[in-house]
């Protein structure tokens, strides 16, 4: 099982794939957008200072945001004279997860450009941060109903099969949720606002109980069947994701609610944002622990390295809502461990960005065609 699903990882539409399907961008090529864009908005709320660091963030939130248009761009071009293409990424069980990842990189950049984009665009970048987030809000929803119903019904998927990307659909409502609540303030008062607050904690449940049933099965997989072909390793850091994120989305809801819920459910919910934060925060540095350890030893045992694959993305965005989690609970205890760690964490970040983004030029410029999916 595992060979096969390194061999679905490289080939971006499974049987359904053409013969130069090599040449095609698939939906997984926007986890580069992710992974981007999360280094510019960690970077824009890192609660230390750095000389340069707002300009540093501001330039990757703008290559982010080209990407993001080069991407749609072509996509939409392409899939509409192609839909065969669409089809197959959608029927193969290994590359549709990865559906998930074009709604989650509109709100990363979208978050972005409200945190970074004001300085160049005006009142502007709320305004498109509106509208990327309401069509990655929309999509990941969609995404989060449609590829688990695939997997129940139409996909063949062994016993063995559980990986991290499986949890890409469902984890997009959790994205949406973080970034839509820094939208809260700019919604009208009154109802508009307090409809905003509710629709992101729901996806936020969402998004977290689904985690909640995916993870113990990628790590039941991990105990009894192991990791794998060493192209799979990169996937274990995607579990990070949704409980990294969970974090930013809870405290930040948190600080809305206690300005939009009446009491007593304002303050319950900046309470809660301490009392979930601190144990999910834990839990997921521990599985970075486990995540790196096994990461290693696979690179090790492969002979001192890794070989490429579009999933070295998971190094980053997973990450990278790592940093954002901490950053929040260090904003809300003003504890100086915390703040410390979230400063290590966006230098891992940031060093995991160039080598990632390197060799995903390198890969694209020296694999047949213009790039491979």
């Amino acid at each position: 099982m595992a060979q096969t699903l390194l061999d679905k990882l490289d080939e971006p539409a499974g049987a359904a794939a053409p013969a130069n399907a090599g040449r095609e961008f698939g939906p997984n090529w926007f986890a580069s957008v992710m992974g981007t864009g999360i280094v510019a908005v960690a970077g824009s709320q890192l609660p230390v200072h750095v000389p340069g660091l707002r300009v540093f963030a501001t330039v990757v939130w703008g290559l982010a945001s080209l990407l993001l248009i080069g991407l749609i761009v072509y996509c939409a071009g392409h899939w509409a004279r192609h839909p065969d293409r669409v089809r197959g990424y959608t029927a193969d069980p290994v590359m549709a997860q990865f559906w998930g990842a074009p709604p989650q990189a509109l709100a990363t950049v979208g978050a972005g450009a409200l945190l970074l984009g004001p300085g160049l665009l005006g009142s502007a970048a709320v305004g498109l941060d509106w509208g990327l987030w309401i069509t990655g809000a929309v999509l990941g929803l969609a995404t989060a109903c449609w590829i688990p119903y695939l997997m129940m019904t139409r996909h063949d998927i062994g016993a063995d099969a559980a990986f991290g990307g499986w949890l890409m659909p469902v984890a997009a409502p959790m994205t949406s949720a973080a970034t839509g609540a820094l939208l809260v303030p700019h919604a009208p008062a009154g109802q508009a606002r307090l409809t905003l607050l509710l629709a992101c904690y729901a996806m936020f449940g969402i998004s977290l109980l689904a985690t909640l049933f995916i993870v113990p099965q990628i790590w039941s997989r991990l105990v009894q069947h192991k990791v794998g072909a060493a192209a799979l390793a990169p996937t274990l850091w995607i579990v990070l994701g949704p409980f990294g994120q969970s974090v930013t989305a809870v405290s930040r809801l948190g600080t809305d609610a206690a300005q939009v819920l009446p009491a007593p459910y304002g303050t319950g919910a900046t309470v809660a944002a301490l009392l979930y934060g601190i144990p999910v925060w834990g839990f997921a540095m521990l599985w970075l622990v486990l995540a790196a350890a096994i990461t290693l030893r696979t690179a090790r045992t492969a002979g001192g390295r890794l070989p490429f694959a579009l999933t070295w993305w998971s190094f980053t965005f997973p990450v990278g809502t790592c940093v954002t989690g901490t950053i929040a609970l260090a904003g809300r205890t003003h504890d100086t461990a915390l703040r410390d760690v979230a400063l290590g964490l966006y230098i891992l970040l940031v060093l995991a960005w160039l080598v990632v983004a390197v060799r995903t030029v390198l890969f694209a410029r020296t694999a047949p065609g213009a790039a491979r999916s």
